[in-house]
């Protein structure tokens, strides 16, 4: 089975979108398709055959493919297109003025007004076919799309664009032959401005599906196009493409680091905050990874490329964030299978109305102008870009905040969780020894001591060494390990032990600090005497210390009504000192990664939707088991499959940010389905005529256009939430 996502063109509408899938589903070979409409992208599952055999069945589907999706391109507004515009509009202006000025009692044009019929009529008729050239990709594509059997929204323009325009040109034959009352039965403007506006409504829709992507587009852009490669000893500028595994390349003081790899030499700061979510420059020395897109502060350094090109870390996001936008929800299907249906429903509801109504005696002119009226009126664009456009801007919104979501159906579930279970070790807390507290009885500066510590358990194996970083470079001597007491070690020609209790007894020192001892004893610290020249210098306390603010989001989880659970493999004691600080009252330990998927299993059984929060890796089959999987991550290896939720910046609080934006983003997808819904509602019964009020095909076209922009500019509407109160709807 093989995968392949394809960037088309000529999809205009809903209709286009569901009709490709289907027409694809059908083919011998392709087991799965999901068309965007937003993105303009297919992903495709087959097997058996071959992309050109793709490409050929989209190509027989009425639209074509322009290649493999490599990233998120504009959409083609390109500048010509608004050239066209304007110039269309001029025009536009000069054929309202000669048709309509009259009406306003406006000054007419000499030789050009009503008193000279066939003049006006040939200019009409000469600027309609000038408009017909330039809507010709609307007319072609709904004539194709017909015959394809995937009737689309420019097959309705289609129809209306001929009718009135076959209807106008038989009332042109008439005025030539001398009829000229019949000049009130020519439509040649309706036609140019049916073309044009909805020319000007694509071109508008077209700018606001790009908005909605900028949040997934700047991912794309946080990688440099050139790298540094050193060869032979000589360093060269290539293209990024040209960066191939295991090249040797260089960052300097102010470049972005260009691929994945590993530091060979140098050392230098560097600012990952866009993917790991800290604000803080990281040192980079010898043996550590870079990421692509970080940005080198100071310093020099050498680095083995790892990930090149679709591997590289950034690629993996953006990845994870189309699959997402491209995975339905019911919601979504739902409103593509309405629209599906929706445009042959209405050339039926269209024909069926002149028929009607000429069977009833209405005029042929009247009864003509209701059909084509229908035709431009009706719009399943509006009800196809309700729901992707809403789906586009609430991933862009929380790769932001560095959420990464798996599928779209996330989104769907998000608002109506009611449960929250968090794992502790990695979750809760950071998942490896920190400094608790240290208590400090020197003359030295808290930063001395804690170097001299740092030097000293540099040369130990023991876990509790990697609590402490060097500052400074001391020269330490005569290390010794002391079995079950600690170490020793010699700096600066003062003589340290560092270790527990067993320490003292052993030099027959008197312990005087013993209340500083119960506190880290009380907080569950691994504890660490500091003794220099036979005399405690300090006392330190090491444990697995709880993420920064995860209390406060506790605590908002709880006050609006969320149930919080800990689920653990660690010891009862452990654990209920965690949740004690952290107010969380529902505790259970002692319990094997097999058993946390068990646990997850009962919780959903009994009605509840669950968000279980793990590291990814213990707890992938209780991740996979609950509603929603929440995934810590360091920021080097985002595609973990066990997780739907991948949090890059490893801050639990993005867990409310995503439950808010799912509550808004269905709150203003419901308002943009009432909004498609209640425009088809009301205007289609006027369009045919069932009401005393007259449209004709411009004003319908203007009508449907409004209806589009309405879904836009709502869903743009809710792109801006940045940071509202996360829960609170």
């Amino acid at each position: 089975m093989r995968k392949i996502v394809l960037k088309i063109d000529g999809m205009t509408c809903s209709a286009c979108s569901s009709g490709l899938e289907k027409y694809l589903y059908k083919q011998v070979g392709v087991k799965s398709v999901t068309v965007n409409l937003v993105l303009s992208i297919a992903t495709i599952e087959y097997e058996n055959i071959s992309k050109k055999d793709l490409e050929y069945y989209i190509k027989e589907a009425g639209f074509k493919s322009l290649g493999e999706f490599k990233g998120i391109n504009d959409i083609d507004t390109k500048h010509s297109d608004k050239i066209k515009l304007i110039y269309a509009g001029i025009y536009i202006l000069f054929i309202m003025y000669i048709s309509m000025g009259n009406m306003f009692h406006l000054p007419s044009i000499p030789f050009i007004h009503r008193d000279y019929p066939i003049i006006l009529a040939t200019i009409l008729l000469l600027s309609t076919l000038i408009f017909l050239w330039y809507g010709y990709d609307i007319l072609k594509s709904g004539v194709k799309n017909l015959f394809h059997k995937m009737p689309n929204m420019d097959t309705l323009v289609m129809f209306s664009v001929s009718f009135s325009f076959l209807y106008s040109l038989y009332g042109y034959v008439t005025i030539i032959f001398g009829m000229s009352e019949n000049f009130e039965n020519l439509y040649f403007e309706s036609v140019c401005m049916i073309i044009y506006f909805i020319k000007l409504g694509r071109f508008i829709e077209d700018i606001s599906k790009n908005k909605t992507k900028d949040a997934i587009r700047k991912l794309v852009t946080i990688t440099p196009q050139n790298a540094i490669l050193k060869e032979d000893g000589k360093e060269r500028c290539v293209s990024i493409d040209e960066v191939k595994k295991e090249d040797l390349l260089v960052c300097k003081s102010g470049d972005k680091i260009a691929v994945d790899g590993i530091v060979e030499s140098g050392k230098a700061y560097v600012d990952e905050s866009f993917i790991t979510g800290e604000s803080i420059p990281v040192l980079k020395s010898s043996g550590s990874h870079v990421i692509a897109g970080a940005i080198s502060y100071d310093g020099y350094i050498e680095y083995r490329a790892k990930k090149v090109g679709k591997e590289s870390t950034i690629s993996e996001i953006v990845n994870l964030v189309v699959e997402a936008t491209n995975t339905k929800s019911k919601v979504q299907k739902l409103a593509d299978r309405i629209s599906g249906y929706f445009v042959p429903i209405i050339i039926v509801i269209a024909v069926l109305t002149f028929i009607v109504q000429m069977v009833c005696g209405i005029e042929l002119e009247k009864s003509l102008i209701h059909m084509v009226t229908v035709f431009v009126v009706a719009c399943p664009c509006a009800l196809g870009l309700a729901v992707p456009l809403v789906v586009v801007v609430s991933n862009g919104l929380c790769a932001e905040k560095g959420l990464f979501l798996r599928n779209g159906e996330v989104l769907e579930k998000a608002r109506n969780i009611d449960t929250i279970v968090f794992d502790k070790t990695g979750t809760l807390t950071f998942g490896k020894l920190n400094i608790f507290k240290y208590f400090n009885y020197a003359k030295y500066q808290d930063d001395t001591l804690l170097n001299i510590v740092a030097n000293l358990e540099g040369h130990s194996s023991h876990p509790i060494a990697t609590a402490f970083k060097v500052s400074k470079n001391l020269e330490v001597t005569d290390f010794k390990v002391l079995d079950g007491r600690g170490i020793y070690g010699k700096v600066d020609g003062k003589e340290y032990y560092l270790g527990n209790d067993r320490i003292l007894l052993e030099l027959k020192i008197k312990d005087n600090h013993k209340q500083d001892y119960a506190y880290l004893v009380e907080n569950g610290c691994s504890i660490m005497y500091v003794v220099e020249d036979n005399v405690v210098i300090g006392l330190i306390g090491v444990r697995d210390i709880i993420r920064k603010d995860i209390k406060d989001t506790i605590h908002e989880f709880i006050k609006n009504h969320i149930e919080v659970i800990m689920l653990t493999g660690d010891n009862k004691e452990t654990a209920e000192l965690v949740a004690t600080d952290l107010g969380i009252t529902k505790v259970i330990a002692n319990v094997l990664p097999q058993m946390k998927a068990k646990y997850i299993d009962e919780f959903i059984k009994n009605g509840q939707n669950v968000i279980m929060v793990g590291d990814g890796v213990n707890d992938a089959p209780a991740l996979v088991k609950a509603t929603i999987g929440v995934s810590i991550n360091d920021g080097t290896d985002v595609a973990m499959d066990s997780a739907d939720v991948i949090l890059t910046h490893n801050d639990i609080r993005n867990i409310l940010d995503l439950i808010v934006i799912s509550k808004k983003a269905y709150r203003v997808i419901r308002q943009n389905l009432f909004w498609a819904f209640f425009y088809n509602i009301c205007m289609i019964p006027i369009a045919i005529g069932l009401f005393p009020i007259h449209m004709t095909p411009m004003f319908g076209s203007i009508a449907m256009i409004f209806s589009s922009l309405t879904v836009v500019l709502n869903s743009l509407r809710f792109g801006r939430i940045k940071d509202e109160s996360r829960i609170k709807d």
